[in-house]
């Protein structure tokens, strides 16, 4: 067990992902029993996503998700991975948070993000354009602003019951994001392991430019990413082909179906441009066994300087992705980790 490891905080990241053969309301309960799981094995922050009109994504309100994951547990962190704040008016974002806060004092989290839907048709529905992302930044200031009731903009409204309150902002570094959060002094959430370069690249800007702020004294890095454990390393590859399709059929298809089986992706016929997506969704990750893994996951948290780790891992087969969170937890020996068997003679 490395030491560097066991010194980083280890946490979860569920996007509620429909599975063939399953409705949306089954995933859902499934995020809520994946977090009562996760916090008996001893994981820091349990997050969830925002997703509108996807096919293979049940989670579209992560507030009201987030409020049944922290009403179904006791100690672990709560969040969001994220609101995607140019979906939403500033105000209602904080009166949410702040109505979370006031039930779940000291567990919750504000992870917010600056896309504006995922098609044109998805962004009209909402009443958004794709330029609203442009805004992000002065959207995050509003906001934090209804927090401390330092805004201005709309004199004599307070967002209740979140003035006075101080939920945790991180910022998701999608775009300009790692920037964004730097010049507000706030904590950064960046992925993925498959684009390490870049990765490390934002890390260090993000670093050099910070400015510390109200909310966060220092730097503060969260690097997220697929991580499996399995016993051996074809079956970790294993545990990464349904998400690795579903990818694919989203570069290739303009949607994110649900999982689908390993077995039923091994038989697929994929045309060469689906194939070239596929593989590339294969690679890149940390994967393997619990020795392979451990290397890996070192390697990232030495490289990046990350204070934590967001595991945003999903798979066809909820007990499988159990059972790699289980190993996972022994890798980093989190308090809650069972001890690995011994091999029988």
């Amino acid at each position: 067990m490395s030491s560097l490891i066991a010194s980083t905080r280890l946490s979860v990241l569920d996007r509620s992902r429909t599975r063939e053969g399953q409705d949306g309301p089954t995933a859902l309960r499934d995020t809520v029993r994946l977090a009562q799981e996760l916090e008996a094995l001893g994981y820091h922050r349990f997050w969830v996503s925002e997703h509108h009109s996807v096919p293979g994504v049940a989670g579209s309100a992560p507030t009201v998700l987030a409020a049944a994951v922290a009403a179904a547990t006791s100690t672990i962190r709560v969040g969001t991975g994220g609101v995607m704040l140019p979906n939403h008016q500033t105000l209602v974002v904080a009166e949410q948070f702040g109505v979370l806060e006031s039930l779940f004092p000291g567990r919750i989290d504000m992870g917010l993000g600056r896309s504006a839907g995922f098609t044109n048709g998805i962004r009209r529905a909402l009443g958004r354009d794709k330029t609203d992302a442009d805004g992000f930044a002065a959207q995050l200031d509003e906001l934090l602003g209804w927090f401390t009731g330092g805004q201005r903009a709309y004199p004599q409204v307070h967002a209740r019951p979140a003035e006075g309150l101080r939920v945790p902002p991180f910022v998701l570094a999608t775009g300009e994001g790692a920037v964004i959060a730097a010049r507000s002094g706030l904590p950064l959430v960046i992925g993925d392991l498959r684009d390490r370069e870049k990765l490390l690249s934002a890390v260090e800007d993000y670093r050099r430019g910070f400015e510390p702020s109200e909310w966060s004294a220092r730097p503060y890095v969260v690097v997220a990413g697929t991580v499996a454990v399995a016993e051996s390393e074809d079956e970790a590859r294993r545990l990464l082909l349904s998400e690795a399709w579903s990818g694919a059929c989203s570069r290739t298809h303009g949607v994110f179906p649900p999982l689908l089986p390993p077995e039923r992706i091994e038989a697929l016929t994929m045309t060469e441009r689906e194939r070239g997506f596929f593989l590339a969704g294969l690679k890149g990750h940390v994967a393997g066994t619990a020795e392979q893994v451990a290397d890996g996951l070192e390697a990232v948290i030495k490289d990046s300087g990350a204070d934590e780790v967001l595991v945003t891992t999903s798979t066809y087969d909820r007990d499988a992705l159990l059972g790699s969170f289980r190993r996972l937890a022994r890798v980093a020996d989190l308090r809650g980790a069972a001890p690995a068997p011994r091999p029988t003679a």
